[in-house]
């Protein structure tokens, strides 16, 4: 049996392997790098299938289980971070022809194999933050991910917007990496331990509150905040979002948030186990869901450009996500957290795969570029429409399922509340999402010219499309992959 810890191993085994190959290759065509990176990440997702996960008794038996969980629950966020960084990949080839615009050099290709590259690191740290249970261990982990987007997000490096993208990500990385240590500081201070699973046990025994632990962990949580970006912790997501290039700023959408999220599950996972914090962290988290699903959702509602659109729609999706956490006790929380942020991979990768295509060849990613686009590829528009209905909540599509698993454990711990601002954000929702679809279908094109495509993207538009759809009347494959709730503790009293 394959160790699940040699899937993370295999990862980086295969990014050392790319910059080997590219520093002593003659091959001129970087694709090449693109297409073994692909090959290679698929090869693990494929493996993953067929790798179990640990129950208890073998998990307390493996050397390095102090640090490393090897549960159904870290195998899924694996998964997840594979296809996200092959999605990736497959975007960085369709978007190439803007790389080469800025980034100068006498050789066409340069800068190409390092930009297919990173993302393979990124995705060895974001695998490692799925099965990371110490602090210590998370820390480094989000730190291999977090250098690793400093350089993705402003790699074009002669387009000032990104250059700014990657000043801004870069100082409020850094202050929320100073919140998490300061806080993994406190909390080790008083408890004397970093690892979860034995925070767990000394928390549950808590008879009242401990200042000193509870500052410690309101800093870890802050730390968290920044990287979901959750209201108040969300402003630099608009500027990165539309400075970095676009398969970067998807990656950040889908991987960063879904690494986030587990991270947070793990942590409060420990924390909730004393009863004196728990009403408290309820508390606090049904006001961080509610100024954030409003945050969000109002402020996409004005924006003209589809990255920006998108940017206040991922922090929309972060608040019906912290539903979910706010539901802390509801018998499928936890089943509905890792449904809605599968159904986010497959939606917001399809609308970021179609802009990918569109921008590369109308010079532009504001929506009035989308202008028309059913005459000019009728079949990206098609990709785009699901991509927004999804999104959106259109019944019979994933988005709809997702958010209605998380409206569920609402009612459960009669959040009715939360359950309220979800349903008037849902209708604000409707209105931008639709703005895209109106310019598809009902706005003159400024030309009739059509729009090509590779043929590697145009099967990952059929493939995200069908998923979306077939998620939404048949959830079984997603949920197969997931771990009963009562043993995921997220969800569990």
């Amino acid at each position: 049996m394959i160790p699940p810890i040699y899937l993370e191993i295999a990862v980086l085994a295969i990014g050392l392997f790319l910059l080997m190959y590219e520093s002593f290759s003659n091959d001129r065509n970087k694709s090449m790098i693109a297409w073994l990176a692909i090959t290679g990440l698929s090869s693990v997702l494929l493996v993953s299938f067929f790798i179990p996960a640990y129950d208890e008794a073998v998990q307390a038996a493996l050397p390095y289980s102090q640090f490393y969980r090897a549960d159904c629950f870290a195998l899924f966020f694996k998964r997840i971070a594979l296809l996200t960084t092959i999605l990736v990949l497959v975007m960085s080839m369709e978007y190439k022809t803007v790389l080469r615009k800025f980034i100068f050099s006498s050789e066409p290709q340069a800068g190409l194999a390092e930009f297919y590259t990173l993302p393979v690191f990124a995705c060895a740290g974001l695998m490692w933050m799925a099965s990371a249970i110490d602090f210590v261990f998370i820390f480094v982990s989000l730190e291999l991910v977090t250098i690793s987007f400093y350089i993705l997000v402003s790699y074009t490096r002669r387009n000032p917007a990104s250059l700014e993208a990657g000043v801004k990500y870069l100082i409020l990385g850094a202050l929320s990496t100073g919140f998490l240590v300061y806080g993994i500081t406190w909390i080790f201070g008083i408890t004397g331990n970093t690892n979860l699973f034995a925070l767990r046990v000394m928390l549950s025994g808590l008879t009242e509150v401990n200042v000193p632990l509870l500052f410690g962990m309101v800093l870890v949580l802050i730390a968290l905040g920044f990287k979901i970006a959750a209201a108040p912790f969300q402003l630099w997501v608009p500027d990165v979002y539309q400075g970095a290039p676009t398969p970067v700023t998807a990656f950040l959408s889908v991987g960063s948030k879904a690494a986030g999220f587990i991270v947070l599950m793990r942590v409060l996972d420990a924390f909730m186990a004393a009863p004196v914090l728990r009403v408290k962290l309820i508390g606090l988290f049904v006001v961080l869901a509610a100024a954030t699903l409003i945050y969000g959702n109002l402020a996409a509602m004005p924006q003209e450009n589809m990255k920006r659109l998108l940017a206040y729609s991922s922090i929309g999706h972060a608040g019906y996500l912290l539903v979910g956490i706010a539901c802390y006790g509801a018998i499928h929380a936890a089943m509905a957290i890792q449904f809605y942020l599968a159904a986010y991979l497959l939606m917001t990768m399809l609308a970021f795969m179609v802009m990918t295509v569109v921008s590369s060849h109308t010079g532009g990613d504001d929506i009035a570029h989308f202008n028309g686009l059913a005459r000019r590829s009728p079949f990206l528009a098609f990709g785009m429409l699901v991509a927004m209905a999804s999104l959106a909540g259109v019944p019979l599509t994933a988005g709809f399922l997702g958010k209605f698993l998380v409206f569920e454990s609402a009612m459960q711990q009669h959040q009715y509340l939360l359950v309220g601002i979800g349903a008037v954000t849902v209708a604000a929702g409707f209105y931008y999402y639709l703005k895209v679809v109106r310019a598809m279908y009902w706005k003159e094109p400024a030309n009739e010219s059509r729009i090509p495509m590779s043929p590697v993207t145009g099967l990952a538009i059929i493939v995200l499309s069908a998923a979306i759809l077939l998620l939404g009347v048949y959830p079984q494959p997603v949920f197969s992959m997931l771990k009963p709730a009562e043993t995921t503790h997220v969800a569990s009293r």
